[in-house]
């Protein structure tokens, strides 16, 4: 699977080719990427002007709300990880073994990875 944070969003939004390479490849074989309402909430301005890549790259994202289940499990990964940044934490929770975390801080996401235990690969775009 495929696992957007923030910066995924604003590479989309300065026209990264590399990125909508990958997300095209991973919606071919039906395996639409994955983010959080978190991720969207930073990134989210209307979707009009510069922001139309955003909502286009939105649109065929499948976005998990940031419910009592995931907040409870992020905030328990902070606490193991002792990071501060509950929406990385919430996008790590998403993750299983083996899947890709698209990043423009793998260093951030890397130390609450390694607290939760998952074999993931941070990308960073």
């Amino acid at each position: 699977m495929l696992i957007l944070d923030a910066g995924a969003f604003v590479a989309a939004e300065r026209g990264d080719r590399d990125l909508v390479a990958l997300v095209k490849r991973e919606r071919l074989a039906g395996r639409p990427p994955v983010t959080n309402g978190g991720v969207v909430a930073r990134v989210w301005r209307g979707g009009r002007g510069r922001q139309v890549p955003v909502a286009q790259l939105l649109a065929g994202t499948e976005v998990v709300p940031v419910d009592d289940v995931l907040g409870r499990r992020a905030g328990r990964l902070l606490a193991a990880s002792g990071g501060s940044d509950a929406v990385d934490a919430a996008v790590v929770c998403l993750a299983a073994d083996g899947d890709d975390i698209l990043t423009s801080d793998p260093a951030d996401l890397r130390a609450v990875a390694e607290a939760a235990g998952a074999h993931v690969e941070l990308i960073a775009i």
